[in-house]
């Protein structure tokens, strides 16, 4: 049903591809980080949740129809579906079924419960294609609260100098304020500029989230003592932390669970939190499927389809594509 092409993943019942590569006439996009979600196609479907983000980021002008979880629409001979992937706000699977056969696109996907977005929903299917950001078994992910908790006794513990956390703009800085506000932090959070950009989407979409504003609405004279700033990895080290006078600096993300990583990258503090699904949600969610057949696209695909062949018995083999995965 799916095939390999130069643009990426083409569907022919429906003459469309999933998240191409390059512009296309019909693209089906399962989230709006720029990996799977690139210029210059001539409509895009997406989740209406993504509408924000999409526009932002591909120009407001884009021709996109805006679908709702869980609604079927025909394209061709195609009965195609968007399914909750629990990765960001607006992130989906793509359901696609011809003559009774169904396969799924993940998308990136997480397990884990996150305020932030809507959780992942199981879709039955015959084939899956799956993503593996973190398909090895030393990923296993703690919950969003008690990662929350340890990020506010670090910030709360040093009083006398800001505290910078680094994350990804989209997805992850908008989880980590729903997580603080969660477990009742209510201080405001200061923002860059370019996770402010996108944090007003989720707030247009009514996630919970602590109060913020942009850290460039303060005065330069104000040193910033105890607040938390939340700012993207390419801003580290850069000319913006200037104003910052001896911050302490941490990351939030899936590959501070390797050792050392935090070392490598400069940071002080590391604190493990993903917007992808950890090596027991992957096993679990190929279950769930109950599909006969498995792709794996992506990070350590080869690991995960050897693991379903060998372990669970399922036929599984790495498809190669040009999704990057956000560097989480």
């Amino acid at each position: 049903m799916i095939e390999r092409t130069p643009e990426g993943l083409y569907c022919r019942a429906a003459d469309a591809w999933v998240d191409p590569w390059r512009p296309v006439p019909r693209a089906l996009i399962t989230h709006a980080h720029a990996d799977h979600a690139r210029p210059g196609c001539g409509e895009y479907w997406a989740v209406a949740n993504s509408e924000g983000v999409l526009r932002q980021r591909l120009g407001q002008d884009i021709s996109l129809h805006p679908v709702q979880y869980g609604v079927e629409h025909w394209l061709g001979q195609c009965r195609v579906s968007f399914h909750s992937a629990g990765h960001v706000l607006g992130s989906a699977q793509i359901r696609l079924e011809v003559d009774g056969e169904v396969w799924v696109v993940s998308g990136d996907y997480k397990r884990d419960a996150d305020p932030s977005c809507d959780p992942f929903e199981p879709v039955p299917c015959d084939v899956l294609i799956t993503e593996a950001t973190f398909g090895l078994p030393i990923y296993r992910w703690q919950t969003g609260a008690e990662v929350a908790n340890e990020i506010r006794a670090w910030w709360q513990g040093d009083r006398q100098r800001p505290s910078l956390l680094f994350c990804y703009a989209f997805g992850k800085a908008q989880r980590l304020m729903a997580e603080l506000n969660a477990i009742g932090v209510d201080d405001e959070v200061l923002l860059h500029g370019a996770v402010e950009a996108v944090t007003r989407h989720y707030r247009a979409a009514a996630v919970s989230m602590t109060p913020s504003r942009p850290v460039s609405d303060l005065p330069r004279s104000d040193n910033l003592a105890g607040r938390l700033v939340l700012a993207p990895p390419s801003a580290h080290r850069s000319s913006w932390m200037r104003r910052f006078r001896s911050p302490q600096t941490g990351f939030a993300s899936g590959w501070m669970a390797v050792r050392g990583a935090r070392r490598r990258r400069g940071y002080e503090r590391g604190f493990v939190l993903s917007d992808h699904a950890d090596w027991p949600g992957l096993i679990q969610t190929v279950r769930q499927s109950g599909a006969r057949k498995v792709y794996v696209t992506h990070g350590q695909s080869d690991v995960l389809a050897r693991y379903l062949r060998e372990v669970e018995g399922i036929e599984a083999e790495p498809l190669e594509t040009l999704f990057e995965g956000e560097a989480d």
